[in-house]
This record gives C-alpha cells, structure tokens and sequence, in this order.
C-alpha cells in the first residue's frame, strides 16, 4: 500500500506558516510539495486548499483528521464506520426537554418515546426499533412495556411541569384558559368500558373513540387533559375538567373560552356558581323567528359591526357571510334536487320538511338562516370588556385547534392500536409532553414541527475509526 499523503503547517525562522504536501515513511516526513508560506490566517487557509487540491489529483484518498490536537489534515485509506445516529437531533431535543422541565422525572423511558413520537411516530414495538437505529438507545420488549406501564403515575407531576413552565415564561395565571375536546379512535371495531362508539370528529362513526379534553394558554402552550369515554357528550366534559383544575391548583381569577358544543344553561349555570368568568360560542341558530329578525336589522349587514342582546354579543362579518350563503345555497340546491326526484333514496336535508304525507321545502327556515348569514353570537358573564376585545379572546380558540391538528397529524395520536385502559393512557401522557415540546420548536424555529424534524432527521453523525491508531472521528452529514 502506498504511504498515505499529509498536509503539514510548519512555522519557519521568519514566524510565518509554512504549508507542505509529503508522505511519511517511519518516522521521516519526505516533502513533496513546498506551497507556500504566509503569517496572514486567510492566506494559510487558502494554501491548505491548494494542498488539498494538489493530492486529489494525484489520489483517490479521503480527507480527515483523526487528531484534532495536530494541525496535520491526514489523506488516508482503510477507515471503518463504527456506527451511525440522529446525534444532533437527539441533543436538540434532549435541550428543550430539560428547558421545559421534564428531566426532573428522571424517567428516561418517558424522554425517549416523546422524542421519538416528534422524530417519527409510529407504534410502541417499531418506536423501540427506531429508538435504536437513530439515537442507539436500547430496550428489550418486555422492559419497555412495563415500563410504560408506570408513565401513568406521572400525569400530575407532568402537567405541574407544564403549567409551571407556561407560569415562569408565558405569564400564564389561568386568568385566560382555551378549552375545547376532540375525539381519537382505535383500529377495532370492539367497544368495551373505555373505549365507546359516539359521535366521532375523525368520520370513523363505526369505531370505538375516547374524549380528549385539552386545555391550553394564550399562545397556544397545553397546560393540562383529560380523557372521557368515547359515548360522553362534549358538553359534558367541560365541568369536571375545570373543577379539578381549580381544585388542584387553588385558583382564583378564571377565564374559560369555549365553543358553542360546550354551551348550556347547566353548564353556565355550574361555571357562574364556581364564581368563574366565561366566554362561549352562542349557537344563533336557536333563536327564534322574531329574535333572528331582530338582531339583523340592528347589525344592518354593516361589516365588523357588534349589539349586545339578552345577555348575548352578536357581530356581523361579510367574510362570513359569503361563506354562510355559500353554504345556504348548497343546502337549498340539494332539498330542491330531492324534492324534484322522489325515486332517489331519500337523503335527509334540513331544508326539507315533511307535514303529514306533504314533503315540501321549509321555507321558514330557509327565511331564518339567510337573515343570519355572517352573524356570529357570544355569550359572556364578563361585563368589563368592550365587545371588540371579547370577541378577539374567543377568536383566539384556533389556537386550541392548531394544537389538536399537531397531535392528530405531525404527533400521529390517532389511530389508537392500544387496547388496555393503562396503554392509552400512557400514550395521550406521552402525545401531551411531545405537544408542549412542539409548540416551543415551532415557537423557537420559527417553522412547523414538520419542517424542523425532516432537517434534524436528515443530519446524520457518522463515527469512524482509523484502522491502525483506533483514534475515531465524528463526521456530520445530511442526507
């Protein structure tokens, strides 16, 4: 084998930086190529670079440097790969982990399965596959799994983390809170205690689902959950979630925002009783006739335009409205094509109504839903608060849906193949913690979950070892 090239620096008498090409054979350097000397550092560099040149074209030879305490660049054969891993990624994620505060579990198995759920999300036994191939951390199956059995233990301690987070750095006080519930189903179609067949938000109306409450701040960060049985009313789920907050974290000052699903005179009745501030959808399509008529002539189609109303705050919006007609007139196309051809299966249509045998267009209602094209309702228990800023508060809710769409899609919550209680429960623990860590790398970032995760995944750390020293050297590459 041909004796490996070297670039060599050497300070000459003069101080300045001698840049030379040779090989050497024992112990004796023999130059090959003197390229030249400078005391400038740019110049040295660019005299390295025409080194580098120099043996390219005379070798095929690789350029590292297993020595980083010499300033020799080695051109060498016979290197092996000692082993490959999402090293960058893994310390990237390790960080905002611990600057959330989770290291203070000191659960490992916790840490590992939510960096693998934002890296790649896929079941329990591939995650333990995947855990291995890019980071080279270790778990036997039966292990693992009972293991995560224990993560459910941790929900208490997990959600104090988080709300102590968004206390220290988001000016949280539970002041304003975002509440809403989604649904995620299972790949059976078994129901058993836990896991219901109920109206489903996913259009998996034959498979068992759960209720996931979530809770979030202002800027979007979840601060707490809570999971329902799949046949549980959405409506439902809002009283025994903040009953328990306020419980457990003592609260004085509350605001809950919530949609129109959460609204009814029981539930407002209880959040008033419990000395709570609301704001909720208003659903305007149950006002009568004569109220509907009513609050369109007072907001009059004027654009941005507010009126409170009976303890209600009604705003038209000619956005919404295009929409709203837009919606109308696809509802009163289908009513008339069902009515026009009897011999179809009968599809139901809310514009269709049927009297005795008569089935006929309901053109009442049809009268009601135009007047409230582009009028959205409030209603709110807060009377300090000019419309125009309640309004904003309640439009903040995308936020809460933002979350929701980063577990459904880039965190992959649903489907659920779990089929024990403690399984799904350790699952949405480990969705949750890996939420709080996306919504501070979107934050950070600057871009989606999605985009900062392909980048970190294509960085790969290569370790090699110089076949005759052992010396390794670690080598950044993107894929």
């Amino acid at each position: 084998m041909k004796p490996h090239y070297h670039i060599r620096r050497v300070e000459t008498g003069s101080g300045s930086t001698a840049v030379q090409v040779g090989q050497y054979f024992g112990k004796r350097f023999k130059l090959i190529l003197h390229v030249g000397s400078s005391k400038d550092e740019n110049k040295i560099l660019e005299l390295t670079g025409i080194a580098g040149k120099f043996i390219r074209s005379q070798s095929n030879q690789l350029e590292l440097n297993f020595n980083p305490q010499s300033t020799e660049i080695l051109f060498k054969r016979g290197i092996k790969v000692v082993k490959s891993s999402l090293s960058q990624a893994h310390s990237y994620l390790d960080n905002i982990y611990k600057e959330l505060g989770f290291s203070r579990l000191k659960n490992d198995v916790l840490k590992h399965f939510v960096m693998i759920r934002l890296i790649e999300p896929a079941s329990k036994v591939k995650s333990i596959l995947l855990l291995k191939k890019y980071f080279g951390v270790s778990y036997t199956k039966t292990t693992v799994f009972r293991r995560l059995d224990d993560l459910v233990k941790l929900k208490d301690k997990v959600c104090e983390i988080a709300i102590e987070y968004a206390k220290s750095k988001l000016k949280f006080d539970f002041s304003l809170v975002f509440y809403d519930v989604t649904t995620l189903y299972f790949e059976t179609h078994k129901e058993d205690s836990f896991r219901k067949n109920g109206f489903s938000k996913d259009n998996k109306i034959n498979q068992p689902q759960i209720l996931i409450g979530l809770l979030v701040e202002k800027t979007g960060f979840p601060v707490y959950w809570d999971i329902f049985q799949g046949n549980t009313f959405e409506g439902k789920t809002i009283i025994p979630v903040l009953s328990e907050i306020i419980k457990k974290y003592k609260i004085g000052n509350f605001t809950v925002i919530a949609d129109a699903g959460m609204l009814s005179k029981n539930n407002l009745d209880e959040i008033q009783k419990n000395g709570l501030n609301f704001v909720v959808g208003a659903r305007v399509g149950n006002l009568n006739p004569k109220e509907v008529e009513k609050v369109a002539t007072l907001l009059a189609k004027e654009d941005g335009k507010t009126i409170k109303l009976n303890g209600s705050v009604y705003e038209y919006s000619k956005k919404r409205a295009l929409k709203d007609k837009s919606d109308n007139d696809k509802q009163i196309q289908k009513a008339k094509y069902l009515l026009d051809h009897p011999g179809v299966i009968f599809k139901r249509s809310k514009f269709v109504k049927t009297e005795g045998k008569a089935t006929e267009l309901n053109k009442e209602l049809i009268t009601k839903h135009r007047l409230l094209e582009g009028i959205k309702g409030y209603r709110t228990n807060i009377n300090n608060l000019t419309d125009k800023v309640l309004i904003s508060r309640y439009k903040d809710l995308w936020r809460i849906e933002k979350a929701f769409r980063i577990a459904k899609t880039d965190l992959e919550a649903r489907p659920i193949y779990h089929r024990k209680e403690i399984s799904i429960k350790y699952h949405i623990l480990i969705v949750f913690v890996a939420l709080c860590m996306a919504k501070i790398i979107e934050n950070k970032e600057g871009q989606s979950l999605e985009k900062v995760m392909s980048k970190l995944k294509n960085n790969w750390t290569i370790t090699l070892t110089e076949t005759i020293s052992g010396n390794p050297l670690n080598l950044q590459m993107e894929t």
